[in-house]
């Protein structure tokens, strides 16, 4: 991404307004679609009585994701700095609550979907090229993981110009692949249709575990409120951005969804984690989904750079501000990037990698992030009273129920999450929780 710089008054450096409305909403559809829509439809299946359960799930997912994008088009006008929730949090509630924020970034806003996107990866990878061994033995596959993990920190760890152009190459093609699969799929399956199932989810609290694993995938429709300094007339931008991305990406998922089921069985979606291999496989061939499991993973790879780029840039914008720890700051001299804090998060999503197995990743960054945006959108509640950023503002159509609804939404989710996967969910609220003392540390 270009960065013009301005010169203030005092002589100090600041990043100009430059980036328009076509790059605001491609960084909300580049950041949410990824592991989440060509991993999970198979996951939530095996949860699920049948096909319009799934497909029910990710119609709301993408509601919960509009209202949410909706609100925070409001908190972003009202406070255009650049940051998201680090900003919310820190100037609504506590300054503790904004060190979390970061604090939960390093383990599970960034760690934790590396760790995930990289085993997807050696899913599709070992799908397309046939490889059993790899797909079926769990050191080879926390192995491939980790080697990919650790290829994208050398990368961005050599410097802005080689990742930036990595970066891009992978998200058109990953646009590419994803946009192209699913229209092509549709157009060309010939299936018929499911009729609509009765049958309830056999399983208690399914429906919520389901509905957690769409949420993660539909995470990122906040994107651009994390660039909001850089963003041209955000007035305008910033909400359009958030709405129209968050709307494309409910319509590529459902399309997605729409031909992996005229294209697949249930019984046969049901649990299989690259699933769009085998839906591709089964229309065109063997040899063509292995080609198309091989695109798949390589747009997958445009995810994990994502992250792995993104995530050091955070840390560094909250150390600079003294929110966090010191050596997040630290700038390699030659290489002119946040060296220390790529390969300390490179080091934490490989051990996330080989400790966790896939769906509970997928939970536990699900339920801690959810956290953080509920308690967000909470906060535009607060701004509105204290009359923050009223001058700014662009206010939330249908307010106080468009938030309103988010907040139940999710908390409902949280709640019932909670009880269903207490491990996963519990393991989330201790790393919030242990994230405290190392606040008052870093302040100290």
């Amino acid at each position: 991404m270009d960065q013009d710089l301005a010169i203030t008054a005092s002589g100090e450096a600041t990043i100009s307004r430059k980036l328009g409305m076509f790059t605001t909403t491609s960084v909300v559809v580049a950041n949410m679609i990824g592991t989440g829509i060509l991993t999970t439809s198979g996951i939530i299946a095996s949860h699920l009585p049948g096909v319009w359960w799934v497909l029910g799930c990710w119609l709301v997912g993408g509601i919960i994701a509009m209202t949410g994008a909706l609100s925070y088009g409001e908190l972003a006008t009202r406070m255009p700095q650049s940051g998201g929730e680090y900003v919310y949090l820190k100037k609504i509630y506590h300054p503790l609550l904004g060190f979390l924020t970061g604090w939960v970034s390093l383990f599970v806003g960034f760690s934790a979907p590396i760790a995930a996107s990289a085993i997807a990866f050696s899913v599709y990878f070992a799908a397309g090229m046939d490889l059993e061994s790899v797909r079926q033995v769990l050191f080879l596959k926390k192995s491939v993981a980790a080697g990919v993990i650790l290829l994208f920190t050398v990368v961005h760890y050599l410097g802005l110009r080689l990742g930036a152009i990595v970066q891009n190459t992978l998200t058109v093609v990953k646009l590419t692949i994803v946009v192209g699969l699913a229209l092509t799929g549709i157009v060309l399956s010939g299936g018929s249709f499911p009729g609509l199932t009765l049958s309830m989810p056999s399983e208690g609290f399914a429906l919520g575990t389901s509905m957690m694993l769409v949420m993660f995938s539909f995470s990122g429709w906040n994107a651009s409120a994390y660039i909001a300094e850089e963003v041209k007339d955000p007035q305008r931008n910033l909400p359009r951005s958030l709405i129209l991305g968050t709307g494309i990406v409910t319509l590529v998922y459902l399309a997605m969804n729409l031909f992996i089921f005229l294209v697949l069985p249930y019984e046969q979606v049901q649990g299989t984690i690259p699933v769009v291999e085998v839906a591709t496989s089964s229309l065109f061939g063997e040899q063509a989904g292995n080609i198309f499991g091989l695109l798949v993973s390589i747009a997958l790879l445009a995810s994990v750079s994502a992250l792995v780029l993104l995530g050091p840039r955070v840390y560094y914008a909250m150390a600079k501000d003294r929110m966090f720890f010191s050596f997040a700051s630290r700038v390699h001299p030659r290489y002119e990037v946040p060296g220390t804090a790529i390969l300390i998060q490179g080091a934490i999503a490989i051990l996330i990698a080989v400790l966790g197995s896939f769906e509970q990743l997928l939970i536990y960054i699900g339920y801690a992030l959810g956290i953080f945006t509920w308690l967000a959108v909470a906060s535009l509640f607060l701004a509105r009273k204290r009359g923050i950023g009223e001058q700014t503002a662009v206010r939330t159509p249908g307010y106080p129920y468009v938030p309103g609804f988010f907040l139940l939404a999710n908390l409902t989710l949280l709640v019932v999450t909670f009880v269903n996967n207490p491990v996963e969910s519990t393991v989330a609220l201790v790393t919030l929780a242990v994230g405290v003392p190392f606040y008052f540390l870093v302040r100290k």
